[in-house]
């Protein structure tokens, strides 16, 4: 089942997002972060236990990123990312966004929900600002990829 996160929980969402930081493949998100952005994040959960995560972050007002997408290892292959992707892109229409974008090392797994690949420079500097907190700052090697939703 995919919901609104809770606050109750961020700190498995932390652990979560972790894991996948530890290896380079996301940003880390303090606690605080979390609590902040809570509103932005959809969760997964099966039998009590949360299996994936995904935030919408509004940067602009036709503009947001799906962001923090991660997925218990063992729960892979069963579309639970593309589930809370899809919950993240269908709350963009209904506020009436126009585009989502995502920086991503997975370029196969956003374009089969119809993103395509962009040069990082059609994004405005604005969605830049987590960057600065980021290993690989100014050096991304991250892919920029777009979905309209008109």
């Amino acid at each position: 089942m995919v919901r609104k996160a809770k606050i109750e929980d961020v700190k498995e969402i932390q652990k979560l997002l972790t894991r996948y930081a530890s290896r380079g493949e996301m940003l880390s998100r303090s606690l605080s972060e979390l609590y902040e952005a809570l509103r932005d994040f959809y969760v997964f959960e099966e039998n009590g236990q949360i299996l994936g995560v995904s935030a919408l972050h509004i940067v602009w007002d036709d503009l947001a990123e799906v962001r923090s997408v991660a997925v218990v290892e063992d729960a892979g292959r069963r579309g639970i990312g593309r589930t809370v992707v899809s919950a993240c892109i269908d709350e963009a229409r209904e506020l009436g966004l126009k585009r989502v974008f995502c920086l991503t090392y997975k370029p196969d797994f956003f374009g089969r929900l119809d993103f395509h690949i962009v040069d990082k420079s059609q994004l405005p500097h604005k969605v830049w600002g987590d960057c600065i907190k980021c290993v690989k700052f100014p050096d991304c090697d991250e892919i920029a990829m777009i979905l309209d939703l008109q």
